[in-house]
């Protein structure tokens, strides 16, 4: 599809005039086309990776052996992981790759993953930490499908973590005359236990569809992973419930923003609408006078692309000119007093998030992403699991507000 640039721009041009001019109808029908021609370059990649991957098979025979690991030099002062140099990150890239495809891989290139004692896995010595440049873009992938996980404060550090917060702002600091005593401030300091809920997702690959070369069978796996965990943590940071209680009616997972906003007494940063009584200008000047002074730069907004288009666009002034904007360059859909909206599908439907992620949110992953791998002899194929450790919670609400549908 090389003219699908040029088609997108063309579409999104017209569309924004359409809305530019207030036609409404216009715009919802080049948005439309936006989308299905969207629909139909994944259709075409997917196409084209499965004839790549065809063949990639009539020109390579695949390789089966019993040991999947061949000795490797003895090193006798290993530089630290974190030091690694080029040279080393590629042979655990291309160690990886073999690994992925059952291939004979250096061993000694490969970090091991540390044994994981539930029922999500039972082979757990067939298990390795994925290289860091790896993992890196499974996060980038994981932040491009879903923007909140960008805004994310995310830390990486082994174990159960406590972060200290502000529970009361106290008195701001004054001026002194020489030898005046000052006096005892009264901050209020709280802490936040950060500890690790395991989240992983189970991939199951044919063994005929591993047969593809290794440069092209390890995005394919990887892009998986990266999808259904990214869907899995971004809903956790939005709608996640936190530790499971004695009911365990569900899993520990981290605390999402609008379940923390839902247990306030009163829920003072949560602003409903209905249909008589529809978001609107006044409305969201409610919603951006509930954000706590000193978190609005770095506030943006959240929702579903239905909810973008039918309630955030909508919005106009006396003169019937809408306030949203259309501005792909923000790094999102478009631009509503001041703030960049951003399609997340995360966040519930009729449902709006506003806030301030970084300065609210903060999250560890405890157990770096690791993969483990099972073969199923007599099925032919092979269950590739992604897997880590993560904990998130929301340090202040009042870096938030929920625009929500009334009942």
């Amino acid at each position: 599809m090389k003219d699908y640039i040029e088609k997108r721009g063309k579409l999104m041009a017209e569309a924004k005039a359409a809305l530019d001019g207030s036609d409404l109808a216009l715009a919802k029908e080049k948005r439309e086309a936006i989308e299905a021609l969207d629909a139909e370059k994944e259709k075409y990649d997917r196409e084209a990776a499965g004839l790549n991957a065809l063949m990639a098979m009539e020109a390579k025979a695949p390789l089966r052996v019993e040991d999947k690991s061949v000795a490797a030099p003895e090193l006798t002062a290993a530089a630290p992981a974190a030091k690694m140099d080029v040279s080393a990150k590629e042979r655990e890239v291309e160690a990886f790759k073999a690994f992925l495809i059952g291939q004979p891989y250096d061993a000694a290139a490969l970090r091991k993953a540390p044994d994981v004692s539930n029922s999500a896995n039972q082979a757990s010595s067939n298990a390795v930490i994925i290289p860091e440049t790896v993992r890196d873009s499974i996060w980038k992938e994981m932040g491009e499908r879903h923007p909140i996980l960008n805004a994310v404060r995310m830390t990486f550090v082994k174990g159960d973590i406590t972060i200290i917060k502000e529970s009361s702002s106290g008195d701001e600091a004054a001026w002194y005359d020489e030898g005046t005593k000052v006096v005892d401030g009264t901050f209020g300091f709280a802490t936040l236990e950060l500890n690790g809920y395991e989240l992983a997702k189970t991939v199951p690959i044919t063994w005929m569809l591993k047969k593809m070369s290794m440069d092209a069978f390890m995005p394919y796996v990887i892009s998986l992973i990266a999808e259904k965990m990214g869907n899995a943590l971004a809903k956790a940071v939005v709608e996640g419930k936190g530790k499971a209680g004695d009911s365990g009616s569900w899993k520990s997972q981290p605390q999402g923003i609008a379940v923390a906003l839902e247990a306030e007494t009163s829920t003072p940063q949560i602003v409903t609408y209905s249909a008589s009584d529809d978001i609107d200008y006044d409305k969201f000047c409610d919603v951006m006078a509930k954000i706590k002074s000193g978190y609005y730069s770095g506030c943006a907004i959240y929702a579903k692309n239905t909810i973008i288009w039918t309630k955030l666009a909508t919005i106009k002034d006396s003169d019937g000119r809408p306030y949203f904007v259309t501005d792909p360059t923000s790094g999102g859909v478009g631009r509503i007093f001041g703030l960049t909206v951003y399609e997340e599908d995360a966040v519930s439907d009729d449902e709006i998030l506003v806030g301030n992620v970084s300065a609210g949110y903060v999250a560890n992953c405890n157990e770096t992403v690791s993969l483990y791998q099972e073969d199923h002899v007599t099925d032919r194929y092979t269950d590739y699991m992604g897997y880590a450790i993560i904990d998130g919670k929301v340090i202040t609400t009042k870096a938030f507000v929920l625009i929500k549908k009334s009942s």
